[in-house]
């Protein structure tokens, strides 16, 4: 697997999952993509990292508070979270988790964006985020679903920093991404003709997978459910799942004429 040192500044650099059952977290993901759950960081809460043959790809965290859904969260890199948080409500934005040093780690923060959606920032300390992405069994794509795409896009260009290239401008599909072409790291879609009425904007992370309906079976098999079957498009075979607790995520693999990648998920 290609590691990365670091990432770009703007770029998705962590993931991770706040959950009702850490327990149960651990052995399904663990299973469905071929990861290693390191032991919990007793100092921060019960926090631990998942790793895929040695290199770190997401972590999992007890949830605080059982108001809040089972989800997974996506985190951009900063050189500066605290200026970055400043940004962020300069442009709209507000403030969740303020800047926060977690010990040499690193520092997090927490905001949401001009249009409502929630987004992490972290600006790497020893932990520079995952280190293997767009490989089975890793963090493969993140998205943005936003009912407001144009204050959505002006944000993340103007806060952090990113060279939006358009996709697609028409009414039936609208995106943008962070990057063009295959040096893309994330998009954003115009998702306000189809979001149902109470879901608020979100990113998405999506998992890649060598097939993607294997893994949606062996999701159903470890007790989670599929949300939306796999569907051929000109991205990839994508699929929408949620794990045994309830957590939304996304798989991408190869298309049914695409010859699946060698390494094993």
């Amino acid at each position: 697997m290609p590691t990365r040192e670091t990432a770009p500044a703007g770029a998705p650099c962590w993931v991770d999952l706040m959950t009702s059952d850490p327990a149960r977290a651990r052995t399904f993901y663990s299973e469905l993509f071929g990861w290693t759950a390191e032991d919990p960081a007793e100092e921060f809460g019960g926090y631990f990292t998942f790793t895929k043959d040695g290199v770190q790809v997401a972590g999992c965290m007890p949830k605080p508070d059982e108001a809040v859904p089972d989800g997974w969260s996506v985190y951009l890199a900063t050189p500066d979270a605290e200026k970055t948080v400043a940004a962020a409500v300069d442009h709209g934005g507000q403030v969740i988790v303020p800047a926060m040093v977690v010990g040499e780690l690193g520092v997090m923060a927490v905001v949401t964006d001009a249009a409502g959606a929630a987004i992490g920032m972290w600006q790497p300390g020893l932990h520079r985020g995952f280190g293997v992405f767009a490989e089975p069994g890793a963090p493969g794509w993140f998205e943005l679903l936003t009912r407001d795409y144009a204050a959505a896009v002006g944000f993340y260009r103007d806060v952090f920093g990113w060279d939006v290239h358009v996709v697609s401008d028409t009414p039936e599909f609208r995106y943008a991404t962070f990057g063009k072409d295959e040096g893309a790291l994330a998009g954003i879609m115009d998702a306000a003709g189809f979001l149902a009425e109470g879901v608020p904007a979100h990113w998405s992370v999506y998992f890649a997978v060598r097939d993607t309906d294997a893994a949606l079976a062996k999701t159903a098999e470890l007790g989670g459910s599929v949300v939306l079957p796999a569907e051929d498009t000109p991205y990839g075979r994508l699929a929408v799942a949620a794990d045994p607790t309830g957590a939304v995520f996304k798989l991408v693999g190869p298309t049914k004429s695409e010859p699946a990648p060698a390494a094993a998920s």
